[in-house]
């Protein structure tokens, strides 16, 4: 067991407050390390120097920034090991899954600073002869970032990335139940020669969260997490800029000419990644009515490959639930969808005789009414519920009989068919013959508009627009 410290202007500290969180492994109950709970004047120092390093920050070269965010990248990789040995711990995620996140953390700073450095403005004509009319792109100066604990590191980079990228300065709310991965990174930021005080690190709960997201200090917002905490956030921080990435319902849509086999596989994968606790997980399985039986089969056979165990085992394919709140909502969705007369197929509960009570068996629920709990909110574990649609229209329908929006996936072997789909379903990202968990680096990632799932995207040069200011400059002739 390690004390991790907070990581405010570029040094590592104890803070004001004497008060410290454990943090403990999902996999085995064990204490892996403890951080100071911060303070508001933690927060205070923080923001103040995140405000005075972004003011010399900001006026430094797009390659001079690109270069050093390149450096963090390298410095991250050469500490992919014991970075991901972190997350395992602290997470309970497999450990190939760890590496996979810390390898893609690098990859995403390396691709947002090369993007930054191509991100032009415009000329536009003037209505007036003797003017001169152009944007360019500015900071908009220190951001609040509030990130979850299903990839604590891999989301902090998504922000950090183009944020410094961009010459803004952040400071980083990771939970205070995975913080020491977040933590430990900083060193890779100190080694390549980040100035201090652009990125500071104040692990913690709710309270922590308000204290930064209202700071008068806190020019922006960053968010990945529930629907419910960026709503509470929102009230808080009042007009401040925002990036918004909320819950999702993922909504796999299986057409009458899918390849079943394929598609079964794909809700598989899906829901057992990270052991569905994923905002673009396989959350909603509808199936036309003529493939069901043969896709239940088949959603069967591929689920023997779920192997359910200590997240440091290579043979282990799913870890443990990282919390008791999500085991919660996997036993109320489980009752509900029982008691309305849903079918569970396979699992269904937590394994008994294991080391903690957070593994939960991968679960396939059968003739799922719309209105059931598990149907209808996001349950963030290792589910596949099955809704039956009639014909193409109804399953579109019911796919978009939701309140949120993220990503979804259609399969069909008809190209009409899945185009339909792209431009019909609502949600951010459609993904034709392949997971909801499909994800790409340069891929815009975020909720449809109309839903509750936030705005804004991460991933590609979207991210690098919006944590940045469009400047005009009209010129006299």
């Amino acid at each position: 067991m390690t004390h991790y410290q907070l990581f405010i202007n570029g040094a590592f500290v104890d803070g004001a407050g004497s008060e410290v969180y454990e943090v403990r492994s999902p996999a085995t109950g064990e204490l892996v390390g403890t951080t100071p709970v911060p303070t508001t004047a933690d927060v205070d120092a923080a923001v103040a120097a995140a405000n005075a390093a972004q003011r010399e920050w900001g006026r430094r070269t797009v390659w001079e920034r690109a270069a050093i965010c390149v450096r963090i990248a390298d410095e991250i990789d050469k500490r992919v090991d014991e970075l991901a040995r972190l997350t395992v711990l602290e997470q309970g995620k497999p450990l190939a899954e760890a590496v996979t996140d810390i390898h893609e953390s690098a990859m995403l700073m390396r691709f947002q600073a090369e993007d930054a450095t191509r991100l032009h403005g415009d000329t536009m004509p003037s209505l007036y002869p003797n003017k001169r009319m152009f944007t360019t792109y500015r900071p908009v100066g220190t951001w609040g970032i509030v990130t979850p604990w299903n990839f604590p590191f891999h989301s902090v980079a998504e922000f950090v990335g183009p944020g410094l990228a961009m010459g803004n300065a952040l400071v980083v709310k990771p939970p205070a139940n995975t913080p020491l991965s977040v933590l430990k990174a900083m060193e890779a930021f100190a080694a390549a020669g980040l100035p201090d005080g652009l990125v500071s690190v104040l692990p913690g709960d709710g309270t922590v969260g308000e204290a930064l997201v209202s700071h008068r200090g806190i020019d922006a917002i960053g968010f990945i997490g529930s629907s419910a905490t960026a709503e509470r956030i929102l009230s808080t921080a009042g007009l401040k800029r925002s990036i918004m990435e909320c819950s999702g319902n993922g909504p796999v849509v299986v057409l009458a000419d899918a390849d079943v086999e394929a598609a079964a596989r794909a809700a598989v994968y899906g829901a057992s990644f990270l052991a569905g606790q994923v905002c673009c997980a396989t959350e909603r399985v509808i199936v036309h009515q003529d493939v069901h039986d043969e896709f239940v089969d088949a959603v069967l056979r591929a689920a023997e490959a779920v192997v359910l165990g200590d997240p440091f085992d290579p043979a282990t394919t799913m870890g443990p639930l990282n919390n008791e709140g999500v085991a919660a909502k996997m036993d109320r969705h489980v009752a509900d969808a029982r008691a309305r007369g849903a079918k569970v197929l396979l699992g269904g509960g937590r394994r008994p005789g294991m080391p903690t009570d957070l593994y939960y068996e991968f679960t396939v629920i059968d003739q799922v009414p719309v209105d059931s709990l598990v149907s209808r909110e996001e349950s963030f574990g290792p589910v596949v519920p099955i809704i039956t649609g009639v014909d193409d229209d109804d399953l579109l329908r019911i796919a978009n009989d939701d309140e949120l929006g993220l990503q979804g996936a259609v399969f069909t072997k008809d190209m009409g068919k899945a185009f339909r789909f792209v431009e019909e379903m609502a949600v951010g990202q459609v993904i034709v013959n392949d997971s909801t968990c499909f994800w790409d680096a340069n891929m815009p990632f975020g909720g449809a508009g109309g839903r509750r799932t936030g705005w804004g995207r991460m991933g590609s040069k979207l991210t690098l627009q919006a944590m940045s200011d469009v400047r005009t400059g009209v010129f006299s002739l």
